[in-house]
């Protein structure tokens, strides 16, 4: 099915601008309607012939991009009840926050358990969970949310005052990322510790353990926890579980914290790796 709109004051079009708002209204927005907007070829194309991109948005721009052409046939052959919207030409502008870009973008239903917070048997976490601890820049969650992908980590774990996972802005830094993790959000330092089962490793300037030196705990399932830029970690996780730095120059007071993320999480994969070296040897 494919429309065309023209007007700023099309009720879709407005549901489009709700979505790309920033902080608490943008979220709203967003678990309002169940959608999200997906800007961008290479994150529209992570969900291609996924049922829960129900929607296309380009323009005659776009459609004459034949990367783009392709990304539409592919996807509609796929699900064939996928909404295409031919956006103005004019109104491109006013919605995209890309400039230049490919003019593609997609509606994307969101999992319904993020419809509510809960706590339950079902979310009970027993593998490997990155915790993101009040975390605000939405660069850093989403350059670590593709960190814990790219490190095979599935679950994360979104504390209450972090920045929406489904923002726009989290979701281009994702790239994608988004579909391969199972994502928890909102939840209390307290649901957290009930929650997760594993053991707890903070990472801190601070921390009186060095991350060089977890070989052996690294090697079983654990919770990475990253604080907030400016505060850190919160209290009640640093009484829970054990601080841990990473060794850097003396000169260098701290890490950007979705740096800090890359090192500790790859570090746990090379300390697996080698695990797994060794055994087969």
């Amino acid at each position: 099915m494919s429309d065309f709109i023209s007007s700023r004051d099309n009720p879709l079009f407005k549901e489009l601008r709700a979505l790309q708002a920033t902080g608490s209204k943008g979220q709203k927005a967003r678990l309002s309607s169940g959608r999200v907007l997906l800007e961008g070829i290479h994150i529209v194309q992570a969900w291609v012939s996924d049922p829960a991109l129900g929607v296309l948005i380009t323009s005659d721009i776009g459609m004459a991009n034949p990367e783009i052409d392709a990304l539409v046939r592919q996807h509609c052959a796929t699900c064939p009840d996928t909404r295409v919207i031919h956006l103005d030409i004019g109104l491109w502008s006013e919605l995209s926050e890309l400039a230049n870009a490919p003019q593609i973008a997609g509606l994307l239903s969101l999992p319904d358990s993020l419809a509510q917070i809960k706590s339950s048997n079902q979310d009970v976490i027993t593998g490997d969970v990155l915790v993101l601890d009040r975390i605000q820049d939405a660069g850093n969650v989403g350059a670590m949310l593709r960190t814990a992908a790219a490190a095979g980590f599935v679950d994360v774990v979104a504390m209450s005052g972090c920045a929406h996972l489904w923002s726009s802005k989290v979701l281009r830094a994702g790239m994608g990322a988004h579909r391969t993790l199972r994502l928890h959000e909102g939840w209390s330092t307290e649901q957290a510790i009930e929650c997760i089962t594993v053991p707890f490793y903070l990472a801190s300037a601070h921390g009186e353990t060095s991350l060089y030196a977890l070989d052996q705990q690294l090697s079983q399932p654990v919770a990475w926890v990253f604080g907030s830029e400016g505060q850190g970690i919160s209290h009640a996780f640093l009484m829970h579980g054990k601080a841990v730095s990473i060794p850097m120059h003396s000169e260098v007071e701290s890490l950007n914290v979705a740096t800090a993320a890359a090192v500790c999480l790859f570090e746990t994969v090379r300390v697996r790796s080698s695990s797994k070296a060794i055994k087969k040897s």
